[in-house]
């Protein structure tokens, strides 16, 4: 009986293992650098050149005069990445081009700016307008702290353009503190007004 449960168990953990390894091989990698694909990154300069093809041979498509500009990564060859921007405009740039600093496009359905909050759920601090392009300091499941000149706030993750749907950035084990205090804040200074 002893046997049969050691022979089980083995056979459950194996199990499990091949599972969790086969989910982690799924996630698509780039050929030439290993990161994540699909992928965000940005551009390095204010004058870039999009082409056709995965070389200068190729002639240029777009041409972005925005440093910053945020794209998506869809494929590695050599050292040159295929890229779309929030438009859906698809070409290729050169590795050298691009940054990983995180930034994202400020979307709206109309034509209304969104709202800035001071936490998440908390109170309305400023405004941000459509296309603004905006550096993502944090992320969490639903929500990113942006920030854009001297102004920052946290968004709603459905009105940016440069991360994932459930993508977690810059999140650490003391955000949960900082997340208690300013939820303390805001309700207090909810009740002072009540007052």
């Amino acid at each position: 009986m002893l046997l049969y449960k050691k022979i089980s168990m083995q056979i459950v953990i194996a199990f499990i293992s091949i599972i969790i390894f086969s989910q982690v091989s799924n996630a698509d990698t780039g050929k030439e650098t290993g990161l994540e694909i699909p992928r965000y990154v940005s551009l390095k300069s204010d004058d870039t050149n999009i082409r056709v093809g995965p070389s200068k041979n190729y002639p240029i498509e777009i041409k972005y005069i925005v440093k910053n500009y945020p794209l998506k990564i869809l494929e590695e060859y050599e050292d040159w990445r295929k890229v779309q921007d929030f438009k859906n405009n698809i070409g290729w740039i050169h590795k050298s081009l691009i940054s990983g600093t995180r930034t994202g496009i400020v979307l709206s359905n109309d034509s209304k700016n969104i709202k800035l909050l001071n936490t998440l759920e908390g109170n309305v601090i400023g405004e941000i307008g459509k296309g603004n392009i905006v550096f993502l300091e944090k992320c969490k499941i639903d929500w990113c702290l942006v920030s854009l000149e001297n102004y920052k706030g946290w968004v709603d993750k459905i009105y940016i353009w440069g991360v994932k749907e459930k993508e977690i950035i810059n999140i650490n084990f003391f955000q949960r503190f900082d997340d208690l205090y300013w939820r303390s804040v805001n309700s207090l200074n909810k009740i002072q007004k009540g007052f």
